[in-house]
């Protein structure tokens, strides 16, 4: 190879031992990840009841728990420990394990009102957390045969192929979709949903934070907000939206991740109006 010049040499980055074992490191995780998050919702859709009336308990306020939600996050739980002993857990049913600078965060079912009812639009969520920041997220829907899945700086995939945020820049062309959580005063909810109708954006609500997250990474829809939500309901779709380019308010600012924060993401060109209709 000739000598590299001056100006070229300053752009030519040659990755330390350190860098290459931080990627080492959550390509392995990504590739369990990604296997145990496949078999989780392989056991989730065999305990999935038929298409009716709810078939589980609530917690709270249409806030349902099933059977399958631990068992899923049982058998997690076990396998990331088993995987990585280093990592700590942290699931929506059982709460925190032992804590590591890799955190396991896990919603078992998100989407239960969906899933209790026989109905596809759910899925598993498994993300990765280190520092306040996710660094790996893996979300798979297998009654719609979908598996989100992303790493620190490796790019967010859908089925395997790349995705990325809307190029959408006028909310009179948008798609937005308003989570409702129970957490919060219903006037709140009407006010945002009359802001996006109002900006002539068509509004969405599908049951399912998650999943409404990664549509926003995937172009599926422009936007994605709701006042409440807990962390292991994003934990996963917060590295697909960052690695697909979207805007995303600072969930994980402060304290408030351990006791639910509002999230607001989007298409880069929507975000401003989005915010300022949301008022965060």
């Amino acid at each position: 190879m000739g000598r590299i010049s001056p100006r070229a040499a300053i752009a030519y980055h040659v990755p330390t031992t350190l860098e290459h074992d931080v990627s080492h490191a959550l390509d392995r995780r990504l590739e369990t990840a990604l296997r145990l998050a496949a078999e989780a919702g392989r056991l989730a859709l065999s305990l999935a009841p038929p298409p009716g009336a709810p078939v589980a308990s609530l917690k709270h306020h249409q806030d349902w728990l099933t059977e399958a939600d631990g068992a899923v996050e049982a058998f997690l739980a076990r396998e990331c420990a088993a995987a990585f002993p280093e990592d700590g857990f942290q699931g929506e049913e059982t709460g925190t394990g032992p804590a590591g600078r890799l955190t396991w965060v896990v919603d078992p079912i998100d989407g239960t009102s969906n899933f209790a009812r026989g109905a596809p639009r759910w899925c598993v969520s498994l993300g990765l957390i280190e520092d306040r920041r996710s660094v790996l997220g893996v979300l798979v829907a297998p009654a719609l045969g979908e598996t989100f899945a992303a790493r620190d700086g490796g790019g967010a995939t859908l089925n395997g192929a790349p995705i990325r945020a809307a190029a959408t820049t006028d909310l009179a062309r948008a798609m937005v979709e308003c989570g409702w959580s129970p957490r919060r005063p219903n006037a709140g909810y009407y006010t945002l949903v009359q802001g996006v109708m109002d900006s002539g954006a068509m509004l969405r609500a599908t049951g399912s934070g998650a999943l409404g997250l990664a549509d926003v990474a995937a172009g599926r829809i422009d936007g994605y907000v709701e006042a409440h939500i807990n962390l292991w309901d994003v934990a996963a779709a917060l590295c697909l939206l960052a690695e697909a380019g979207a805007t995303v308010s600072p969930f994980m600012a402060g304290d408030r991740p351990a006791h639910g924060n509002p999230i607001r993401a989007s298409a880069p060109g929507v975000a401003e109006a989005l915010a300022a209709i949301a008022g965060f």
